[in-house]
This record gives structure tokens, sequence and C-alpha cells, in this order.
């Protein structure tokens, strides 16, 4: 049995995985795809609640809601979701010829639409279910809250803090594939998914949840400009975190044919 892959192994294993993904059919790629966003959503459902009244101080409660937060990307990657963020590795592949330019923009763009619909459709339904009223209306007041914390960010701020952001969510994803124990891959997300939500980075995935719920906790429909606005400088700065500065270096690092 192998207890872990060296990190040539794991390059070579994600470089296959991203030509899989590549290849996924219509149906399966959005249906996982909507499976992503709503389980990126129920991480940001947990982090919401975890955080919301707590008084262990600034960094100590944001540290706990980012563990909270590391549910979504642990059913994604145990199981079974497409995820936009995390597909930014499928440049490896890419880079060595193995998937195409037209097959790369089909899966993210298929996916990325796919996880808005999953995001938004669990927005909508958290929004129903009430769970908004938890603690008499303080768990909606932290949702509209964190919202209003990335809506405040300018164009600048959102694109490096998503750069950031993808950095350890790609790097999450990484080190899951270093063993194909289902522990391992839970212990290997739960710490550089916690570090991202901690320091404030910006996931696209999930702010199209967090600024939806918001927007319905005000009892408003979503607003499209501000949610666009927010999700186009932290989309770039996703792209060039996971596929530039993890999956690129990865590539030069253990695949590049001198």
């Amino acid at each position: 049995m192998i207890d872990a892959y060296a990190p040539a192994q794991i390059a070579t294993r994600i470089e296959e995985g991203g030509v899989r993904k590549a290849a996924l059919p219509l149906r399966q790629l959005l249906v996982l795809g909507v499976l992503g966003g709503a389980f990126i959503a129920f991480g940001a459902m947990a982090y919401t609640v975890t955080v919301t009244g707590s008084t262990l101080g600034f960094g100590p409660t944001r540290l706990l809601g980012g563990v909270a937060f590391a549910l979504g990307l642990i059913l994604v990657l145990v199981a079974g979701a497409e995820l936009f963020t995390g597909n930014t590795l499928i440049v490896m592949a890419w880079a060595e010829g193995k998937v195409s330019a037209g097959q790369l923009a089909r899966n993210w763009a298929l996916v990325y639409v796919a996880n808005a619909i999953g995001a938004i459709g669990a927005a909508v339904l958290v929004h129903a279910s009430g769970v908004l009223a938890l603690d008499a209306g303080a768990v909606g007041r932290s949702a509209t809250a964190i919202a209003a914390a990335k809506l405040a960010l300018g164009p600048s701020e959102a694109f490096f803090r998503g750069i950031l952001c993808n950095v350890l969510v790609c790097l999450a994803v990484w080190l899951s594939f270093a063993t194909t124990d289902v522990t391992g891959r839970i212990l290997a997300v739960v710490f550089p998914v916690s570090a991202f939500v901690a320091l404030g980075f910006e996931h696209s995935v999930a702010n199209m949840y967090i600024l939806p719920v918001a927007d319905l906790a005000a009892g408003r429909l979503p607003d499209v400009t501000a949610l666009a606005a927010n999700l186009v400088p932290v989309t770039l700065g996703n792209i060039v975190g996971g596929g530039g500065f993890v999956a690129l270096v990865y590539w030069l690092a253990y695949l590049r044919r001198a």
C-alpha cells in the first residue's frame, strides 16, 4: 500500500486527472458542477453560523470559521464534484499538450456556470429554510456583513486576494492527491482552506453564494451588477493563482521536458 505519493507523482496524477476532466461529457460535467457550487455553499453556510456571535477574538474566530468552510472542498474531493477553482489545475495537462485550449475553455466555462447555478440555488434554499433567522436574526446579519466586506474591496484588492486564495485552494487539491486515503484527503484540505478563509482571501464560487444570500437576507433580489463587479476580478485572480502559480510552476518543476 502506498503511504504517500512523491511530488513528481502527484504532478503526473493531476495531469492525468486534468485529461479526464477535459473529456467529461456535457451532462456529467453540468451535474457535477452544480454539486460543486452547492458543496462550496454548504461550507460558506457553516462558516457564517460558526462566526456568528463568537467571542474568541478576530483571529481565532476566522480560523475556526475556516475549518468549518473546509467542509465544501472536502465534499468536492471525497463525494465527487466539479469545481472551477480546482479545475484551474487542468493547465498542467494543457501545458503538456494533452488538453487543447478549446477543451480547457469548455471545461472552465461549463463548470463555472454550473457552479453558479448550484451556489445561487443553495442561497435561495437557505433563505427559504429560515436558517438566516437563527439566533434572533444574527446569522442573517452575519451574512450581510460578510458580503458587505467583499463588496467594499476594490478591483485590484479583489484580484490579488483571488490569486492568493486559489494558490491555497489548489495546494489543498495538490496535497489531497498525495494519498488515496479518505482521512488523509480530509486533513490535506483543512489547513490550506482554513488559512485562506482566515486571511480573508477571495473564492469566486463561494462568493456566488455569499453575495446573493446576503441580498435575500435583506429582502431583495440578488444584485447582478454588484455580483459581477466582485466576480470578474476574483475569478481572474483565481485563474492566475491556480493555473499560473500552482499548475504552471509544478509543470515546470516536474513535467516539462527540457
